[in-house]
């Protein structure tokens, strides 16, 4: 099995298109794609329809299944979901935790966890889960705190070096740490997907040498330049 197979989905949630979450989101995806041969998509909540969750499951646990009941975009991401070996999340914080429109697909994906009770095996068991958080102030581990309980509490595993935040007004590009812990959390992924499937048995996890961090700095700044120029083309035009 080649490490192309390595899909992973990238989820932010963000209204600002060029702003410090959808950056991040963007350089995930290059080091998955890049540093780490993995396959990555990304996608934002906030540009999708997705409803609310309607608590089936509290009224007949076996009325909580696939298709949900809604017909919005979450129909569309349950069978990327299926497809993909781990999930990054990517969160603002808003008062210690996600923002509404990511706590929504959080919560529709109750309907692959109760497939425990349909199919005999929860829809997410042995996908893998890295998570960062981004503010200006407090909230981060919080936040990612409940994410880790509530995905694994879904059947999700989470490998080390799992986690990456930052709480400064400070630009993400001038936190060396956070931008290494980025790179670490998308390298925990897939190297995680990688020994679910047997494809490795890595000697290490965390990578915090030199070239490695030239590498994802590199990405990080090219990314940055990226948003600066298509936002002052954005408001030229506006």
């Amino acid at each position: 099995m080649s490490l192309e197979n390595i899909k992973i989905l990238i989820i932010s949630s963000s209204p600002h298109k060029y702003g410090s979450v959808r950056l991040t989101a963007e350089v995930c995806k290059r080091i998955a794609e890049y540093l780490e041969k993995a396959k990555a998509i990304v996608i934002d909540v906030y540009d999708l329809d997705i409803k609310p969750c309607r608590g089936c499951v509290s009224e007949d646990v076996k009325q909580c299944k696939l298709p949900c009941v809604y017909e919005d975009d979450m129909r569309k991401l349950y069978e990327i979901i299926e497809k993909s070996d781990g999930m990054i999340f990517i969160s603002p914080i808003y008062w210690y935790t996600v923002p509404g429109p990511l706590k929504n697909f959080i919560d529709r994906l109750t309907v692959f966890e109760n497939a425990i009770f349909i199919d005999g095996r929860s829809k997410l068991e042995g996908k893998v889960a890295g998570f960062i958080a981004i503010g200006n102030d407090t909230g981060a581990v919080a936040l990612i705190q409940n994410l880790m309980a509530i995905l694994n509490s879904m059947g999700v595993a989470i490998p080390p070096w799992a986690l990456a935040y930052h709480e400064s007004e400070e630009p993400i590009i001038e936190n060396r740490s956070f931008m290494l812990d980025v790179a670490n959390v998308v390298r925990g992924v897939v190297t995680m997907a990688k020994v679910l499937k047997g494809i490795e048995k890595p000697t290490y996890w965390y990578r915090a040498d030199s070239e490695y961090l030239e590498h994802v700095t590199k990405i990080f700044h090219q990314v940055h330049n990226e948003f600066s120029i298509q936002r002052t083309l954005k408001n030229r035009f506006l």
